[in-house]
């Protein structure tokens, strides 16, 4: 008998082994993995680390388990109504989102971020339905006023952190505020340093002296303070670790006072030290000193996610104002995601900054 191996014709390909046919199957199954089928406690906790906006007008309208899992009360513990401050050419009513997202937290919320809106309206809508709000965050909202923010803060028993940035707010409120809250711990008051007109001004260092003894973190970036009120900051916030006062060029550092901050206080930021891990722009004298690396909050432009293809946001009286229907194919989404540490192992092998593509399969 002959054993030789005929020659194969010229043109033919080899027949694949059966492992290189099996690899293959399990390639392609891969490749069609159906994500829907991720524990729900993990896809929660991927879709929380979105914004409320990108949740609202993108995640939820994925499939019924997303919008289910969007729905959930414990998703709106934390609210973050963060946006790139277009505007002008936004297509939606951030406060009826905002107010949305209240609703559907019934009454668990204990963490709010607004930002480029706002009003003193929607203080009082949110007060009136979260009583342990713990964190507050109000950023360019030049429609609160200081009678508004005045007015909800005996709702706010339960405050640790506020931060008022680059707001139209005087020194009234805080006063308010620090007798209202007495758990407050931590404080930011940041605005934008202009040198004219010239002006010394201890107002809010000595609101802050007067009622809020148990704060132990304060910014006050861009503030007009001198050394005496801050000599009344160090006198009556005895239990102050951290403190910020870049851009606060009133301020003379002289050996005593100096010494007396660097003895006192864990963490001592000077008026002129770098401002590269700031989280806006630091202007001073009317010049703008924008580090390359810092950008929107979430590390991308909000264009990626929002669209105008949207219409303007509203809300029938049942809130249920999509047809929500499974994708009979794949389709992606693509959602940029910050991760944190405290994301389980799957999402920690995830890229912090990435654009993830989730292939659903009904």
């Amino acid at each position: 008998m002959d054993n030789t191996t005929s020659p194969k014709a010229p043109g033919t390909k080899p027949k694949p082994s059966p492992s290189s046919s099996s690899s293959s199957s399990r390639s392609a199954t891969s490749r069609r993995r159906n994500w829907l089928e991720l524990p729900p406690e993990i896809t929660a906790s991927i879709i929380s680390r979105l914004g409320a906006v990108e949740i609202l007008t993108a995640a939820e309208k994925v499939c019924r388990s997303w919008r289910a899992i969007c729905k959930d009360p414990l998703m709106w513990r934390i609210i973050d109504m963060r946006n790139d401050g277009d505007l002008h050419d936004m297509t939606y009513d951030l406060e009826k989102m905002c107010c949305d997202a209240v609703d559907r937290s019934c009454g668990q919320l204990v963490d709010i971020s607004v930002e480029y809106f706002g009003s003193d309206e929607l203080l009082k809508y949110i007060t009136a339905r979260s009583s342990g709000i713990r964190r507050l965050r109000l950023v360019w909202c030049y429609c609160i006023t200081d009678e508004g923010l005045s007015e909800v803060a005996p709702k706010l028993p339960m405050l640790e952190d506020l931060e008022l940035s680059m707001c139209t707010l005087s020194h009234e409120p805080l006063e308010v505020v620090g007798r209202s809250c007495p758990l407050l711990k931590s404080l930011k008051l940041n605005n934008h340093w202009y040198q004219f007109p010239q002006e010394l001004c201890n107002n809010d260092a000595c609101a802050v002296a007067g009622t809020m003894r148990g704060l132990q973190h304060l910014q006050l970036f861009g503030n007009k303070l001198t050394n005496d009120g801050l000599i009344e900051l160090l006198d009556g916030c005895p239990r102050l670790e951290s403190l910020d006062l870049r851009h606060c060029f009133n301020l003379y550092m002289d050996g005593d006072l100096e010494k007396m901050l660097t003895e006192n206080i864990k963490k001592l930021r000077l008026p002129y030290d770098s401002t590269e891990d700031y989280e806006f722009d630091a202007i001073s004298n009317g010049y703008e000193s924008r580090d390359d690396d810092l950008g929107s909050p979430y590390g991308f432009s909000g264009s990626n996610l929002l669209s105008d293809d949207y219409d303007e946001y509203g809300f029938s009286s049942e809130g249920d104002f999509y047809d929500y229907e499974d994708y009979n194919d794949f389709a992606t989404l693509n959602l940029f995601l910050r991760f944190h540490s405290c994301l389980p192992d799957f999402a920690q092998r995830i890229p912090r900054k990435a654009s993830i593509h989730f292939l659903l399969l009904s």
